[in-house]
């Protein structure tokens, strides 16, 4: 069962959407939203991830706003307006948060994102150091100018892409995945052939959702965090 929680994030406040496992205990997931807020997709995805042993907490990040699946135009609104210093200090109180959950019995925990979410975890990853212990972007990565310091990533990561997008272009994708492989970071990079931006995502409003492919992903996402999380 989820809920609604606050938490504190370097001086001021953010609330997030918490599922513990029904035994209890688990090791702490972060699940990062895409363009379009705290949505029920996104809520769902936690509730998956309890389903599966995981505690698991998205932080709000537009701080109770969000877009319906057929507002494009507000998402990308949402999405530019959103400050990079707030987002950032929300995921590290999200991160610290469940650390110190009784639940999460762990020094590290995962984080996974979609899209927006996807580019997001690459970020937290390489700002939180050792406290991420494994992370799953989904079709999202930082690119040029949005590109962190990656000497602070010393997470494994498994990325999921499609190979049709027109968001993040599988081009530019390869050659990120082989400029972290050269300086020697932990990355995997499975490429879904034929698949279009957010192929996951059940309520996807570009028509690129598929069932099949998701559960693929879904799998190797599960297996990877219980890998390197327990």
């Amino acid at each position: 069962m989820g809920e609604t929680v606050e938490f504190p994030c370097n001086g001021a406040s953010a609330s997030g959407y918490l599922v513990t496992p029904s035994s209890g205990e688990g090791p702490g997931v972060m699940v990062i939203q895409e363009w379009w807020g705290l949505v029920p997709q996104i809520r769902r995805v936690c509730d998956r991830l309890g389903g599966q042993g995981f505690v698991a907490l998205a932080p709000d990040l537009y701080h109770g706003e969000m877009a319906a699946h057929t507002e494009m135009d507000k998402a990308g609104r949402l999405m530019s307006e959103l400050p990079p210093d707030r987002a950032a200090r929300d995921m590290g109180g999200a991160v610290d948060f469940l650390l110190g959950h009784q639940a999460v019995k762990a020094d590290a925990v995962g984080v996974t994102g979609f899209c927006m979410g996807g580019a997001l975890s690459w970020v937290v990853a390489a700002l939180q150091g050792p406290k991420i212990g494994a992370a799953v972007p989904y079709y999202g990565a930082p690119m040029g100018d949005m590109a962190p310091d990656w000497s602070g990533l010393v997470a494994p990561v498994l990325g999921h892409f499609a190979e049709n997008d027109t968001f993040f272009p599988v081009e530019a994708v390869r050659e990120l995945e082989a400029s972290l492989k050269k300086v020697g970071k932990d990355v995997t990079f499975v490429y879904y052939p034929g698949m279009g931006h957010a192929f996951t995502n059940e309520d996807n409003a570009l028509g690129t959702y598929n069932a099949e492919a998701a559960q693929q992903a879904w799998e190797r996402t599960v297996e990877f965090f219980h890998k390197h999380l327990g």
